[in-house]
């Protein structure tokens, strides 16, 4: 741990976090599934395969970003709380196995959408019943990937607020963002009415996590490892 510097492991974080920005690809996807309407979300995804296909790629590579960033922040708030740094890492990568396990739902579901052909035993609509199905999987594995990923904002956001180093506002706008993350994981385990509430998806994750991660990323790019711990 002795051959990166504070400040190269604070590029790493911003520059990691700064993909996973990019390349995210919850727009992309949101209007190709219906659910409630298999056909269409078949027909959807079998005139933009390369768009599906392309989103199931950028995952791949916001989740390798994003165990980069887990071991970036590690050494980063290490000098902070060893311990705490340590376990806000590996629940973080945590999120990451989980995830990408998740990620087998959209294979899954695009196997059968478009190599119906090799399931010629099986109408056309009991295949994109089953497609749904694991949509439908995806959606409560990355309910369950995200409270892991909760944990870990609430300890990062702790640690912000310890280091000395750091603006405090940043600290108070993680844990803020994790109770979003936390309480919309559980939400929409619960309640099928509330998974589908885009407005309040919006209102409690989106928003708070967007300012809560980005200026984070931005002050790691920064001014992260400039200023030494007071």
């Amino acid at each position: 741990m002795t051959d990166i510097s504070h400040r190269k492991a604070a590029l790493v974080a911003g520059f990691g976090y700064l993909v996973v920005f990019i390349l995210t690809p919850y727009t992309w996807v949101e209007s190709l599934i219906v659910f409630g309407d298999a056909a269409t979300t078949a027909s959807n995804i079998m005139a933009s395969e390369f768009l599906f296909r392309m989103s199931i790629a950028c995952w791949l590579i916001v989740l390798a970003s994003d165990a980069v960033v887990a071991w970036a922040l590690y050494y980063f708030f290490k000098p902070v709380n060893s311990s705490l740094a340590l376990v806000s890492a590996w629940f973080r990568l945590l999120f990451v196995a989980i995830f990408g396990i998740n990620m087998l739902n959209w294979v899954n579901a695009l196997q059968l959408i478009v190599g119906a052909g090799d399931f010629a035993a099986i109408e056309t609509d009991q295949l994109q019943a089953q497609a749904m199905l694991f949509f439908g999987a995806y959606e409560y594995g990355a309910n369950i990937a995200f409270v892991f990923f909760s944990v870990h904002i609430a300890i990062l956001g702790y640690l912000v607020l310890k280091a000395g180093f750091m603006p405090r506002i940043f600290g108070i706008l993680l844990i803020v963002a994790s109770v979003g993350y936390f309480t919309d994981s559980f939400a929409s385990l619960l309640s099928p009415a509330y998974a589908k509430n885009e407005v309040a998806f919006w209102l409690i994750v989106a928003v708070p996590a967007i300012l809560a991660e980005l200026s984070l990323t931005l002050w790691l790019l920064f001014k992260g490892g400039k200023v030494q711990r007071t």
